[in-house]
């Protein structure tokens, strides 16, 4: 069957919520779409762009040329562009590829509606991830529960809130009825994600209500999983803690980018939080909801960062063991405060050599982890099919960003409708890095 459509998305799942809401209300207009199929084919094609860090813009810039050469050479009928990148250098790409038939930004999909509406028609919009009859869900099983938008902290590296503007949170009630709907359309399992998903609430009534939220979802019929995305280590607010401690269906996992361990580092990152403040925020995050899996995110070869600021990274992710932990390197953005105040002083061979050792010792820590659960049977939902293996994950990874657990078809092969999408038992049968073996338990 042909369709009308190709939807690409770039970046984060934050982008991919947007995306799903750009398709329901195209779709709703009577056309197909598809996102991000393995060879586009629509008439039409909409990028859904990321323009946070160097690599993603340089790889949204790429995906925008791609299509523009389909455009001039008539394999596409039009082409827009949409999202973070266009919202923050919008000017310059219509200058730079003039033959993208319209540029959007973050927050004005309702001009896209417009531009793709029949003549005279204004389709009705809701605002974005405001309902789940607003989404077209792509992922099947999970969905990404965006709670807000924007951010209201300034750290010194960061584009986001330039992008985005000031934190603006979802009413509760509306994200509630979102996951209730969800459910009903088969989703079982949410990602519960924002920018900075602590301070929840503070822009209503200058309270944080991330822990009453947390509590709401957990207490709907068929919500099997939530897992919390993006927090932020200072002002943490500790009663979310026990409602992951208390409720069975909020994971123990938690994903909060503490970016660096060094006071120099940190107090010039404007990040508002030290070293000791860090590490009894671990402590009490352990200590509170035993067996978790905590998740960050380092960044090596900040402005200043020295050479002792580097090994004291490195002494402490050796110590703290994080299960899961991602690490980049540090590249300038234009109007930050970093950019505008701080030479960018670390050398590129630095930053990679520092990057490529940080990311040995989380591959050695992983790999002692991943040995220890051989033997151990764990609570799995398996997401898809490659080859000769079902692709599941435990309760202690997220989709795309973590170690998942690879299993054997075998002769499991005619059942996979029931397999596919539903939770299993399976005993850990061997160990990678950063991915299990395991076979499958029957009831």
């Amino acid at each position: 069957m042909g369709y009308d459509i190709d939807i690409v998305t770039l970046g984060c799942s934050k982008n991919l919520v947007d995306s799903e809401v750009v398709m329901r209300r195209l779709e709703d207009m009577g056309y197909t779409c598809r996102h991000d199929a393995p060879e586009p084919r629509g008439r039409i094609a909409v990028i859904n762009t990321c323009g946070f860090i160097a690599d993603a813009k340089e790889e949204s810039i790429q995906t925008i040329l791609e299509f523009a050469r389909a455009r001039e050479e008539g394999r596409i009928e039009r082409l827009y562009v949409m999202g973070c990148l266009s919202q923050r250098y919008g000017d310059d790409l219509k200058r730079e590829i003039p033959v993208v038939d319209r540029y959007f930004g973050k927050f004005d999909f309702d001009k896209l509606y417009e531009e793709l509406s029949p003549r005279g028609a204004r389709p009705s919009t809701v605002g974005i991830g405001c309902a789940a009859s607003s989404r077209h869900v792509t992922t099947g099983h999970y969905a990404y529960i965006k709670i807000s938008e924007g951010c209201d902290r300034r750290c010194a590296y960061c584009a986001i809130p330039m992008i985005t503007g000031c934190q603006v949170s979802r009413c509760q009630e509306d994200i509630l009825a979102e996951v209730r709907a969800l459910v009903e359309q088969g989703v079982k399992e949410f990602q519960v994600i924002a920018q900075e998903l602590t301070a929840y609430g503070t822009d209503i009534d200058g309270r944080r209500h991330i822990a009453d939220l947390v509590a709401a979802m957990a207490d709907i019929r068929g919500v099997e999983w939530i897992r919390l995305h993006y927090a932020y280590p200072a002002h943490f607010p500790y009663e979310l803690l026990t409602v992951m401690r208390e409720k069975p269906n909020v994971c123990k996992y938690l994903d909060i980018a503490l970016q660096h361990i060094s006071d120099n580092v940190l107090g010039r990152m404007h990040r508002h939080i030290t070293r000791e403040e860090t590490v009894a925020l671990l402590r009490r995050i352990r200590r509170e909801v035993p067996g978790i899996s905590i998740r960050t995110t380092l960044m090596v070869g900040f402005p200043g960062e020295t050479e002792a600021d580097f090994e004291e990274l490195m002494a402490f992710t050796r110590a703290a063991r994080f299960e899961r932990m991602g690490a980049f390197a540090y590249s300038e953005e234009d109007g930050t405060y970093s950019a505008l105040h701080y030479a960018d002083d670390v050398a590129d061979d630095v930053k990679r050599q520092r990057l490529d050792r940080l990311m040995q010792l989380q591959q050695d820590i992983s790999m002692e982890m991943q040995t220890s659960m051989i033997g151990k049977t764990v609570r799995v939902i398996v997401d898809r099919r490659e080859g000769d293996y079902y692709i599941g994950r435990g309760e202690a990874s997220s989709p795309e960003v973590d170690p998942e657990v690879l299993i054997a078809v075998g002769d499991t092969a005619a059942d996979a409708d029931n397999i596919i999408g539903a939770f299993h038992n399976v005993r850990i049968t061997d160990a990678e890095e950063f991915d299990l073996y395991g076979e499958l338990l029957r009831a």
